[in-house]
């Protein structure tokens, strides 16, 4: 679900950190070496974010921060912020070209371009968070 953050509503705080389990406390993004993104640029959107960053002429960029049991896609239209909780289960991330990054989450998707060394890293980090937050199998144990 796509929710408007741009004033402080505890309604709305609570239900972002329901999907996506609470923030991380400082020693945890010490230990992670940084828990957000550096600046992406959004090359394609699904049509609920689409409409929202058509009527801005900035260019369209986002953040991703990770949390405990998933991430939030953070972008701006107009004077607005919105964010979008994705948690780890809803969690799908392709590398569709070299350098583009597709996040989805049932039908909202986001389309980044992925041009830097650090971008890469921090899908990496993702890849590797979500991975460890799997469920665990019979064969497993």
């Amino acid at each position: 679900m796509l929710y408007n953050v741009s004033h402080n509503n505890p309604e709305t705080t609570l239900a972002i950190k329901k999907d996506i389990g609470g923030f991380l406390s400082l020693r945890e993004r010490w230990n992670l070496k940084g828990s957000g993104s550096p600046k992406l640029y959004i090359t394609a959107a699904s049509i609920q974010i689409h409409n929202l960053l058509v009527v801005d002429n900035s260019l369209d960029v986002c953040n991703i921060e990770i949390c405990k049991t998933g991430i939030i896609v953070r972008f701006r239209s107009r004077l607005e912020t919105y964010a979008l909780p994705i948690p780890y289960y809803k969690l799908t991330i392709y590398k569709g070209r070299a350098e583009e990054y597709s996040i989805y989450r049932d039908n909202y998707f986001v389309k980044v371009k992925a041009d830097r060394k650090t971008i890469h890293e921090f899908f990496t980090k993702i890849n590797t968070l979500k991975a460890e937050q799997g469920f665990t199998f019979v064969d497993d144990l």
